[in-house]
């Protein structure tokens, strides 16, 4: 493991306690160029996390609270006749950041909803028939209750599979909540201090494109995506874009994990984060009781191992 991904580590652990894997995990999708889904019930610390993220990363950072009266234009920008010039000037929108909370996604119009699909594919915008670029490194983090629903608007599934992952943060455990009542979050977070560069994060994506994959690995891959779509289980399986973001999320697991190649262990560690929004269960499935996550374990032990 690199100095640098231990620094990012440490740094983001004085403000979360307990969460090691889930803090792996979005520096994997951050490292894969991918953005992150927190799904999970409030006040566990989603919030907490990105700010964390964003202080030891030195992004910028932008957060915009969904609600049902948040328009497009908000996040893209828009254009104004400016009286002096007589010309159209451009008013860049929230999403002009390296790092995008989107808190409660699922709390505004689908039609605002839809204003992150070109930013989240394409990293860039289009106001007016003219295309802005937006910073680099760009991440999109974007959070939602699953127990609420009144007042939501479930994501579509195309806006689903943008998402390289969607994670849940939990309770912590006894310990990390003693931890958590001893600390003051609020102080530790303005104290944090960037331990990387912008620059230092976009070489450290561009060398986790590097790492090696194996032919037998790519099989491996193609084969984990192809069990998702057996039809007495899965109305919905993974897209060529979830099996591309398995490969990519694979890569960036080897490469924190101080390796230049990828293994099967690392497909394990990440097929759930993110095959788990990606799917739908069949109506036989459903009747019988199976949760997502069995059904997406049981479709990965049916894969042998290269």
């Amino acid at each position: 493991m690199s100095e640098q991904i231990l620094k990012l580590q440490q740094g983001i652990r004085q403000a979360i306690h307990g969460k090691n894997d889930v803090i792996d995990d979005v520096l994997c999708a951050l490292l894969a160029q991918g953005h992150i889904l927190l799904e999970d019930i409030p006040g566990v610390g989603k919030t907490t996390l990105v700010t964390a993220l964003a202080k030891v990363m030195n992004l910028s950072y932008k957060r915009i609270q969904f609600t049902p009266d948040v328009l497009p234009s908000d996040l893209t920008g828009f254009t104004m006749l400016n009286k002096e010039t007589g010309k159209f000037t451009y008013h860049k929108g929230a999403v002009h950041t390296n790092l995008f909370l989107a808190d409660e996604i699922n709390r505004t119009s689908p039609k605002t909803q839809s204003a992150l699909l070109e930013v989240m594919e394409e990293g860039h915008v289009t106001v007016d028939g003219v295309t802005y670029d937006l910073p680099s490194p760009f991440l999109v983090i974007a959070t939602q209750n699953p127990i609420g629903t009144s007042g939501t608007q479930k994501l579509p599934e195309s806006q689903l599979d943008r998402f390289m992952v969607r994670l849940s943060m939990g309770y912590p455990n006894h310990n990390s909540a003693i931890d958590i009542l001893k600390g003051d979050s609020h102080k530790t977070i303005k104290n944090l201090e960037p331990v990387v560069s912008l620059d230092d994060i976009v070489k450290m994506q561009q060398e986790c494109e590097l790492v090696h994959v194996s032919d037998s690995l790519y099989e491996y891959a193609v084969s984990l995506t192809e069990a998702t779509r057996d039809s007495e289980t899965f109305l919905l399986g993974l897209s060529p874009r979830g099996s591309i973001a398995l490969l990519k999320m694979a890569k960036a697991h080897a490469y924190l994990h101080g390796n230049d190649f990828v293994s099967p262990e690392d497909f394990r560690d990440t097929f759930l984060p993110i095959a788990n929004h990606r799917v739908i269960l069949s109506t036989k499935a459903k009747a019988s009781g199976l949760t997502v996550e069995a059904a997406l374990s049981k479709a990965f032990q049916t894969v042998s191992v290269p």
